[in-house]
């Protein structure tokens, strides 16, 4: 895929993981749209996209009817739909023992069920035009678990088979999908781990640091432009889970 002149939708996109990849997609030439329940609000996020063709809308990733109407109106106004990229989620942890059924429906619900509604609208459009590519964000915690993430662990892992089934029937259409799982990055939700913690988190890491949102943006961007590789899950963590 050339990812120039291609219309993409990154949920999640406001910020860390989800806004650098809207950046680097709009970087190379495509128009962007992020997704996110709150309009952006932080200046310093308004002065990095300036100038990118990069455009919010307001979207509840747990409300399917919408998602739908928003990839419809997207691809009615600019005749096709390229890119998907899921990245849109949410934490609640606690230990399994105190974890309430709330806590865990409602990381399903946005991690997963959000995941896989934005996919299932943009297959109904892709298949019908023969093409498209999307891309899930998983997690380390979905692959290997994690103390206190049973319902973040389990969303995660609901996306690596989703993203494999997904694959295998957008083959019939030209349709690839793969998934990005990250290790510890530096965002907003790693920021409010305590200095100790991060201590101990880095010395778990081979290459005793964090990833940066860029060198996860980037690895989409491979995925999107390699044509031969689907239903893949890849991981990028600095060596954390040798």
């Amino acid at each position: 895929m050339i990812i120039k002149d291609t219309v993409a939708v990154v949920t999640g996109g406001t910020q860390g993981i989800g806004l650098a990849i809207a950046m680097d997609l709009a970087k190379k030439g495509s128009k962007v749209f992020i997704t996110a329940r709150h309009d952006i609000s932080d200046d310093a996020v308004k002065e990095q996209i300036q100038g990118l063709d990069i455009n919010f809308k307001e979207l509840d990733i747990r409300d399917d009817a919408k998602i739908g109407e928003l990839l419809n109106d997207i691809k009615e106004e600019f005749g096709h739909l390229d890119i998907i990229v899921n990245n849109a989620g949410i934490t609640k942890d606690k230990l399994l023992s105190r974890m309430s059924v709330e806590d865990f429906n409602d990381v399903i619900a946005t991690n997963l069920v959000g995941t896989f509604s934005m996919t299932k609208y943009a297959m109904k459009i892709m298949q019908k035009q023969r093409s498209g590519n999307i891309v899930n964000i998983s997690s380390i915690s979905g692959t290997h678990g994690n103390v206190g993430q049973a319902n973040y662990s389990a969303s995660k892992a609901g996306i690596v088979g989703l993203t494999k089934t997904t694959a295998r029937e957008g083959l019939l259409r030209n349709i690839r999908c793969n998934a990005v799982a990250p290790g510890m990055i530096e965002t907003a939700m790693t920021g409010k781990l305590s200095e100790k913690v991060r201590e101990k988190t880095e010395e778990m890491i081979p290459m005793h640091r964090f990833g940066q949102p860029e060198e996860i943006s980037s690895t989409v961007a491979f995925l999107l432009e390699n044509d031969y590789i689907t239903g893949q899950v890849l991981t990028v963590d600095g060596g954390m889970t040798l």
